[in-house]
């Protein structure tokens, strides 16, 4: 166990062993640290100085310590991955009071250099999962010092209280010490990219704290920044948000709580940071607070985190419902002219993998699966009964398509327009509008030659492996009347647009082709004639195509 001198000694070695590559560059030429950038309501991860994407794969919960890292790193790769998302827990960096650990976070980071991988760092804090287990024993055994929420029969909740300052001082302290010492072993290389400050807050079971403190506080008038935000005159918390008022008070309660700790680390270290959420049904909005986290970012409350939280940058959807229906809507909710998209979790069945498309088609910075490693751990019936190789090839398969596109695609994304769907789960078809001039419409299930038209009673049948929806396109705007496409089991015919609606539409120019690491396009070959007569149909092998169109005078 390390004593805080001792740490200080462990921090200056540390750096002596990372400093080989941090000082093969002068000061001058370090680029900026990691930072979030907002233009017209489009967001940009700026990584290195230029825009990337996060292509992620979260390992399992217990997968942090070094000893499992050999069966991360596998899975990291053969998911196509850029980024690893690690937890690294409070009971693991400070088991006794003021004593801190790094070694962990020192190794983590080596490893993933070595494995040219960025980090995102998961902070397992006062919160997760809504529980305090990573907590450190002299934290969760001591209620007196560091208070749990009162339920409202008066029985003691599993969950610690946000409304105290000796939980949230103790949990800071630790998250700034590892966000300074990120800082000392990284603060050149920006191989750790983002943070999440606590994992899935608010509680289950009921609506909020019900503590004499609590309801004290309850009773005192709403802050008045809420109050302009919401759009309601001044009061109390029962008497400005009435049945919510409950839920919305909590929701408060821990947005500060947890801003003040990211605060506290962007003074040392200002990483972009994140918050994920443990969703509230996107099509029941009627659900009880308590059968849903509440109290944290769930979509009902996202302007309340807004206000009380601003150093919080963005707030982001953790998807395990794997309906089409409940995704979609999900993605809707969290991408904002004031909120970045990032899918922070979602599940590792490969019905999850499609919806990479229509997250990027909303401008999300990224996505982030959950499971991703060969430790053996399987989460059904939220992921797949067993784990290995075969079932992370659907992720593999669609980050190889972007892979290659990490920073080409977040650039367009920022600077252009992006569209993106994939394969609901009965198969129909979407329309994509581009603008005035041009149309496209995403199809599913077909062959890759003919119309279905042509086989009305459909005795042909369906292409095999295709009951289970896979497909998805996501289109990128070069220019007026030129398109980047990628796409996988899926049609898209292109058509004209209401300023073109007189006149006939031609594929003028279909390349296939790839871009290279300086991110110029590189030619392979022209479709043309059978590959695209039919539309323009992309199989079970990742297409990336070049489209031009024209028109012509009927």
């Amino acid at each position: 166990m390390k004593s805080v001198s001792t740490f200080a000694v462990s921090a200056m070695l540390a750096l002596t062993l990372f400093a080989g590559n941090c000082e093969a560059k002068p000061a001058s030429a370090a680029s900026p640290i990691p930072q979030l950038v907002q233009k017209n309501g489009k967001f940009a991860l700026m990584v290195d100085s230029s825009p990337f994407l996060i292509l992620g794969g979260q390992a399992n919960n217990s997968s942090n310590y070094p000893a499992a890292l050999d069966k991360v790193w596998p899975a990291i790769k053969d998911m196509n991955a850029n980024t690893l998302v690690m937890p690294v827990a409070w009971e693991q960096v400070e088991p006794v009071e003021g004593h801190f650990d790094f070694s962990f976070v020192d190794t983590l980071v080596k490893q993933a250099r070595e494995h040219n991988v960025r980090l995102g760092i998961l902070w397992f804090g006062t919160w997760k999962n809504t529980g305090p287990n990573y907590t450190p024993s002299w934290v969760k055994t001591d209620n007196k010092r560091f208070p749990r929420l009162t339920n409202k029969d008066g029985s003691t909740s599993y969950a610690l209280s946000p409304l105290y300052d000796t939980t949230r001082e103790a949990d800071k302290k630790a998250y700034v010490e590892l966000v300074r010492h990120i800082k000392a072993i990284d603060g050149r290389q920006h191989t750790v990219i983002i943070l999440q400050v606590e994992n899935e807050v608010g509680v289950y079971g009921a609506a909020r704290d019900y503590s004499p403190k609590a309801d004290a506080l309850m009773n005192q008038a709403v802050p008045d920044a809420l109050v302009r935000k919401m759009g309601k005159q001044p009061g109390s918390w029962h008497q400005v948000f009435g049945d919510d008022a409950d839920e919305f008070f909590h929701a408060w309660s821990i947005a500060r709580y947890v801003d003040d700790i990211a605060a506290a680390g962007k003074a040392v270290y200002p990483l972009p940071t994140y918050m994920n959420d443990a969703l509230k049904d996107p099509l029941n909005p009627k659900s009880v607070p308590g059968s849903y986290a509440s109290g944290g970012p769930t979509y009902n409350v996202l302007d309340i985190y807004k206000v009380a939280a601003p150093h919080i940058d963005i707030l982001a959807p953790d998807t395990y419902t794997p309906t089409s229906d409940s995704v979609e809507a999900t993605l809707k909710l969290y991408a904002r002219p004031d909120n970045a998209l990032y899918v922070a979790e979602s599940g590792n069945r490969a019905v999850y993998a499609r919806y990479v498309f229509s997250a990027l088609g909303r401008q999300a910075i990224g996505v982030d699966p959950f499971g991703f490693d060969y430790t053996g751990y399987s989460n059904y019936p939220l992921g797949e009964k067993t784990w290995g190789p075969d079932q992370v090839k659907p992720f593999g398969t669609v980050y190889s398509l972007f892979r290659p596109l990490e920073r080409v695609w977040p650039k367009l994304s920022f600077e252009g327009q992006v569209w993106g769907v994939s394969e609901p789960d009965d198969h129909s078809g979407q329309d994509l509008d581009l603008g005035p001039n041009w149309s496209a419409r995403v199809t599913y299930r077909q062959w890759q030659f003919g119309m279905p038209e042509w086989d009305p009673q459909n005795k042909n049948g369906y292409p095999d492996g295709s009951d289970v929806p896979s497909g998805g396109v996501a289109v990128a705007k070069l220019s007026d009347n030129e398109f980047l496409v990628a796409g996988i089991n899926a049609r898209i015919s292109f058509g004209a647009g209401p300023a073109n609606k007189d006149k006939g539409m031609l594929l003028d120019r279909v390349e296939e082709g790839h871009y290279d690491k300086a991110g110029n396009w590189v030619f392979e070959r022209v479709w043309n004639g059978d590959q695209t007569d039919y539309g323009l149909n992309l199989t079970n092998t990742p297409r990336l195509l070049k489209v031009r169109l024209s028109t012509y005078t009927k």
